[in-house]
């Protein structure tokens, strides 16, 4: 396996629009065409950002179905399939394989801390379980535990459908880290806006990005043009962006993207499912400042 069979490009880590606390399918459809339009090269429906947590197992569902309807073929639809229980995981990966997705998303197991055997024998029955792509994903941030780079290795050793791996461990030495280990037998996508251009400067493909539901055309210009090798352009729009990719997350994903999108007439509301909650006044002012220093 190598990177022509991996993803490559500014990949959207869709949010699922709410009214109420119900969801809004007209929305979602909505925001997919919206993306594909602006130069969008895939979608990620019910990750962290789609508040998978928050969504039961007939929604988590419904929706990757919804957005592969919508997407008519004309991009990947990555879908989020993780879970901290394997056959959990299992599951959501036979469902999103049946309603028609491309690939799955899989994060590492959050909260019980598996081992680094235990995160290697996790991904090895999810990639058994389908023989469509998966994306590995390593966000100790979130899921406490880091996914190592043997066990990486061991993975793509193993498994030819493990062929990309999403890394939001917040260091850009452990893009270095992988293709050194990996060379070209797996294709690294950035978890974090911020860091985009820095780990594409050392070899990643592109991101898996939150910025880009409010500004899919200026996100995917900037990753279009690091893949070209203009890292002189990259690098003026990363600095044009940063306070929005900054500010996005002035308090926990996805409550300042959904009020930003709201602000800007992209959807209606800004609802979000409790644990999470709208964002205080003086955060949207934040956020509110950051669009307008990047003018957008």
């Amino acid at each position: 396996m190598n990177t022509q069979n991996s993803f490559k490009g500014a990949f959207t880590a869709l949010v699922t629009p709410m009214i109420d606390g119900r969801i809004a399918y007209e929305e979602l459809e909505a925001l997919v065409e919206r993306q594909i339009e602006a130069g969008i090269d895939g979608l990620i429906p019910v990750g962290t950002t789609g508040e998978s947590p928050t969504l039961d197992m007939p929604e988590h569902v419904e929706v990757v179905k919804r957005v592969v309807k919508a997407a008519r073929g004309r991009v990947p639809v990555i879908a989020g399939a993780g879970a901290n229980c394997t056959d959990e995981a299992l599951h959501l990966t036979r469902e999103a394989d049946n309603v028609g997705a491309d690939a799955m998303l899989h994060v590492t197991p959050y909260y019980n801390k598996p081992s680094q055997e235990g995160m290697y024998r996790h991904f090895g029955a999810v990639a058994q379980a389908t023989k469509k792509p998966i994306v590995l994903y390593s966000i100790p941030g979130r899921a406490v535990v880091e996914m190592s780079v043997g066990t990486i290795v061991r993975l793509v050793d193993n498994f030819p459908n493990i062929t990309t791996i999403k890394e939001s461990g917040g260091k850009v030495c452990r893009a270095s880290q992988i293709i050194d280990a990996l060379g070209e037998r797996i294709g690294i996508l950035s978890g974090e806006d911020d860091h985009t251009i820095p780990y594409m400067s050392v070899g990643a493909q592109g991101v898996i990005s939150v910025a880009s539901n409010l500004i899919p055309e200026l996100v995917a210009d900037m990753v279009h043009a690091a893949l070209r090798g203009d890292f002189l352009t990259a690098q003026a729009m990363h600095k044009r962006l940063y306070p929005i990719f900054r500010d996005l997350f002035v308090e926990p994903n996805p409550v300042p993207v959904k009020y930003a999108m709201m602000k800007r007439g992209i959807i209606s509301s800004d609802s979000v499912r409790l644990p999470l909650c709208e964002m205080g006044e003086a955060n949207r002012a934040v956020v509110e400042a950051a669009m307008a220093k990047a003018g957008c």
